[in-house]
């Protein structure tokens, strides 16, 4: 009997250990889009399990088309089940916040104690005082520009450190020939952010304000442009639904103010032939008067946790790793920007087969100041509709630019006052 209950305890004893090694063990949910499709999303979680044993990430793929849809539709109903929650833009981030679904990063320990590396996205994100998410992958605004045209003015290349002023200057400069022989100095896209963001870079005004006399200057100087033949008249791009890349491709433009995420195309196109853009780089995206080199207009793609997850402690471990050095540094691998940018991550990125080889070029990955073009704010798609329309008939000259101001100012007040 003395022998049985003996055996019993070292079974007992032997057993225990791995019952509360159990007990730790701790699975993840990671809600995300397009798992398939995008190549960091696995390399981030293999590393991540590698350095915590104990934790592992399981996702489940709500799809891109519908993603904040599916997402609030998940939350708000008090799913238990997600605990990491990708945030795909600024409206999303809107929704989650005045919903109360994501918990306060900042009042959990979770917000970098350091948080100039992340060019002014983490401010950008705080409501209020609270942050309820971490910014992990970013694109930010740049200037490509084809150097062959350049050479071919006679017009040295851009710098890191210019104004729209010298964009404008240069853009004139680069200007040349006739019919399907023209060489246009620069492009500015249908999009109203080629002629918008410009304006919000000092940082004094926003575009869910109400007001927009601010931007007056701003469409002047387009419409001079178009008028004297500087870039391609906005009603032809319209009409014929231009793709920015295929002037740059076919070397039509000499500059094209851009979002980073051109660059992966880009090299892809002139690997492959279809990009005739062989000898190009980029700089910063220039800056208005008084405003600092290197502020730019920034999307970002960032990491917040539910606030009916079980598992809160690790979920928040897991978004401050992926969206601080280590995370930054395997992002950076798959030829995606990070959020966070120090000089390694510079280096891997500009280190990518087909990237520009100047020091510009690389250079220009760094940022000074960024800010989200569309502020945090629940009337931010609505008042994305009224700015649109405006802008489409201000480039089509189908009404003046103080008539244009005053139907941005009435409608958006509209929406503002509800």
């Amino acid at each position: 009997m003395r022998n049985l209950l003996k055996l019993t305890l070292i079974l007992a004893a032997s057993v225990a250990p791995a019952a509360a090694f159990a007990q730790d063990k701790v699975t993840l949910n990671w809600a995300l889009w397009d798992w398939d499709k995008v190549a960091f999303y696995k390399p981030l979680i293999e590393a991540y399990e590698k350095a915590n044993p104990n934790v592992k990430i399981e996702h489940t793929d709500l799809g891109s088309a519908d993603y904040n849809t599916m997402l609030m539709t998940q939350l708000t109903g008090g799913a238990t089940d997600l605990d990491i929650v990708t945030v795909k833009d600024v409206p999303g981030y809107a929704q989650l916040v005045s919903t109360k679904a994501l918990i306060n990063v900042a009042e959990a320990g979770a917000k970098p104690a350091d948080t100039k590396g992340y060019g002014g996205l983490i401010e950008a994100l705080t409501v209020d005082g609270g942050l309820y998410a971490l910014p992990f992958r970013t694109d930010f605004w740049v200037v490509y520009y084809n150097k062959d045209l350049f050479d071919k003015a006679g017009v040295a290349y851009p710098t890191n450190d210019w104004t729209w002023a010298q964009f404008d200057e240069t853009a004139r400069k680069l200007t040349s020939g006739f019919g399907a022989q023209k060489v246009y100095g620069a492009h500015l896209h249908t999009w109203r952010s080629t002629v918008q963001l410009p304006a919000v870079l000092d940082g004094k005004q926003t575009l869910v304000d109400g007001k927009y006399e601010f931007l007056k200057p701003w469409y002047e100087r387009a419409i001079a442009l178009q008028k004297e033949g500087v870039i391609q008249p906005y009603g032809s791009l319209k009409s014929t639904n231009t793709h920015y890349s295929g002037p740059f491709f076919n070397q039509q433009i000499a500059m094209l103010p851009m979002g980073t995420w051109f660059v992966g195309t880009q090299i892809a196109k002139v690997k492959s032939g279809e990009s005739l853009a062989k000898n190009w780089g980029i700089v910063t995206y220039p800056h208005p008067e008084g405003v600092a080199a290197g502020t730019t207009a920034a999307q970002l793609t960032s990491l917040g946790v539910n606030k009916n997850s079980p598992d809160q402690k690790a979920a928040l471990d897991f978004i401050k790793w992926v969206s601080g050095p280590e995370g930054a540094a395997i992002v950076a691998s798959t030829g995606t920007i990070p959020a966070l940018r120090d000089e390694k991550v510079v280096d891997t990125i500009s280190s990518t087969a087909g990237f520009p080889a100047d020091e510009n070029s690389k250079a220009a990955l760094k940022t000074v100041k960024s800010y989200l073009e569309l502020p945090v704010d629940l009337n931010a798609a609505k008042i994305e509709l009224v700015l649109n329309r405006a802008h489409d008939a201000l480039m089509t000259e189908n009404i003046s630019i103080d008539d244009g101001i005053k139907e941005m100012n009435q409608g958006v007040q509209d929406i503002i006052k509800k």
